[in-house]
């Protein structure tokens, strides 16, 4: 096997420590953007974990161990304000964000996850409906960017109802009446890219 890539020799070290210490994971953000969109630069890792016990110490030392430093002194009251834990992996000097997810959407996310082959490694990825909605509710221009690069690859092959019923769902939720519209537009700028 040649030698992996900078992103998938720090998921084979988070591996086994998240695997040790929580009930699921999933890969998203930029990283999940290429397995179901295209390659693009990206300099970090994002990985959402529900952890087995509330442990944040031991968690982050077994981390440590792994080749992890934290990238903040205090990492308590930037965790009850972000909900991430930022490290370096310090071998390849990427950041990895392991954001600890609460009930709710995120632990449907982690069940609909999708395990994905990647240079050798079992990883479970976040599915491109999933991804979509993520990234339409950060709303950004990258993300929404990111939004019409999945679309324009996986527009036939994704469940565009599944999408607009969690879009709807949050809206409603979070008093928002912006998502849906902001989705619609993204579908039709990829469908103006399709061959």
């Amino acid at each position: 096997m040649p030698d992996r890539t900078a992103p998938a020799r720090l998921l084979a070290a988070a591996a086994s420590v998240i695997e040790k210490w929580c009930d699921g994971w999933y890969l998203f953000g930029a990283q999940a953007v290429i397995v179901w969109g295209r390659p693009r630069l990206t300099a970090d890792v994002d990985v959402t974990v529900r952890l087995r016990l509330e442990d944040t110490a031991g968690f982050c030392h077994d981390m440590q161990e792994a080749g992890f430093d934290l990238r903040v002194r205090d990492p308590e009251p930037f965790l009850a304000r972000t909900r991430v834990l930022p490290f370096l992996h310090v071998p390849t000097q990427l950041p990895l964000d392991v954001v600890l997810a609460v009930s709710g959407i995120e632990d449907t996310f982690i069940e609909r996850a999708v395990r994905i082959e990647i240079e050798g490694l079992s990883v479970p990825v976040t599915s491109p409906e999933d991804l979509i909605v993520m990234k339409v509710l950060a709303g950004r221009p990258k993300d929404l960017e990111d939004v019409r690069t999945v679309l324009t690859e996986r527009l036939a092959k994704v469940d565009i109802a599944y999408i607009r019923s969690v879009l709807a769902i949050l809206e409603q939720a979070l008093g928002q009446n912006d998502l849906l519209p902001m989705l619609e537009a993204e579908i039709v700028r990829a469908e103006l890219l399709l061959p």
